[in-house]
């Protein structure tokens, strides 16, 4: 393998709107070659496409409102808040503090957004580049962003055009002979962060080269950074703690009585964990008296069924939640104690419905 090289930029000055940026790098670079990877900050680029807004310069409630609404105008959703600090979902898919709105390197009276598509701007920039130079870079366009479960900053891809971002090992041996099942190393990301050790946050250096990487130039654009997004169905960290709390008491408080049960997933034994389990969550909250029987075996229910009950094809399991007593205190207690009970099925991943009007009522349960 060949020594990497990470080297700076210099000397490119302020970037303002309608600026030719490709221009400005080649005059700063005279030296660029064929496979060097173009590692430009997002900063630079948003600039050169216009991409600033006004707001009041002094600081204080009219600053803070127009930053608010434009934060709104950039939010798809709202990840998390804590304070005064928001962390979102761009429009772009990007999950980011504030949307990646920026104050610094620019007028007091400016804020600087993230370009409209970061890697149709890597591409356009990759084209003026080759033709200004005839040489086959590939770009990559960063930002700064945290990391779950760790301090610090580090940079990583928002547009590509000319590499892979993805380095997909899977159907590979390690040097042990054993098949890599899930390793997709994020390239991109690393060239990026490697590009931010000489680029920095106040030297002036917007743009660094990444050379000798193997193959990291494509003759094409590749399919661009956009592919680094997980998409929701994967993203098992879509809320901060919080807010999945507090969506998680909105979805127990709209639980209905009726349930759909869906296919079987679990085993017996787990089901029936799952069922002792939410009893254990449940019970210590219900009223002194109330009892929750967890019966394995609605066989024996499908057999002498109560009038007017018909067990759901589903089922695995079956509750008789019965009340401490027949007060009409007693019995809205009751009711409140079953949804409890209910709530706690649900976060277990187990569907419940009712099949009585009266105590003690029987719990139907099955999977969700």
């Amino acid at each position: 393998m060949t020594d990497l090289l990470v080297l700076p930029v210099a000397g490119i000055g302020e970037i303002r709107p309608g600026d030719d940026l490709a221009a400005a790098i080649v005059e700063a670079a005279p030296w660029l070659q064929d496979d060097d990877v173009l590692v430009v900050t997002s900063k630079i680029v948003s600039k050169a496409e216009g991409r600033l807004v006004p707001v009041p310069a002094a600081e204080g409630p009219a600053r803070d409102a127009a930053k608010d609404e434009i934060l709104r105008g950039e939010t798809a959703r709202v990840v998390a808040a804590r304070g005064q600090t928001r962390i979102v979902q761009t429009h772009h898919g990007f999950v980011m503090a504030n949307a990646g709105i920026d104050a610094s390197n620019v007028e007091p009276d400016r804020l600087v957004l993230l370009p409209v598509d970061p890697d149709a701007s890597a591409r356009a920039l990759r084209a003026a580049v080759r033709g200004l130079t005839s040489r086959t870079v590939a770009v990559i366009i960063s930002d700064t962003m945290g990391r779950t479960w760790r301090n610090g900053l580090t940079d990583v891809a928002l547009g590509t055009a000319g590499l892979d971002p993805i380095d997909d090992h899977r159907g590979r041996t390690d040097s042990f002979g054993n098949e890599l099942q899930v390793t997709q190393i994020a390239v991109a990301d690393e060239l990026a962060a490697a590009a931010d050790l000489v680029k920095g946050k106040t030297g002036g250096v917007p743009v660094a080269v990444v050379r000798g990487y193997p193959h990291a130039v494509t003759d094409d654009d590749g399919p661009g950074a956009g592919m680094l997004v997980r998409d929701g169905a994967s993203d098992m960290f879509s809320l901060g703690t919080a807010e999945a709390r507090a969506d998680g008491l909105r979805l127990a408080a709209g639980l209905p009585a009726g349930a759909l049960f869906g296919p079987p997933v679990l085993s017996d034994t787990e089901d029936t964990a799952a069922v002792v389990r939410a009893i254990a969550h449940a019970l210590p909250a219900a009223a002194k008296g109330t009892l929750f029987t967890h019966e394995k075996n609605p066989a024996a229910v499908r057999e002498t069924p109560p009038p007017g009950v018909e067990l759901p094809a589903a089922t695995t399991d079956l509750i008789i939640c019965s009340p401490p007593g027949e007060s009409t205190a007693q019995l809205i207690r009751f009711g409140a104690d079953v949804h409890r009970l209910r709530a706690s099925l649900a976060a277990e991943g187990l569907a419940s419905a009712l099949l009585t009007d009266t105590p003690p009522l029987l719990l139907s349960i099955g999977p969700a």
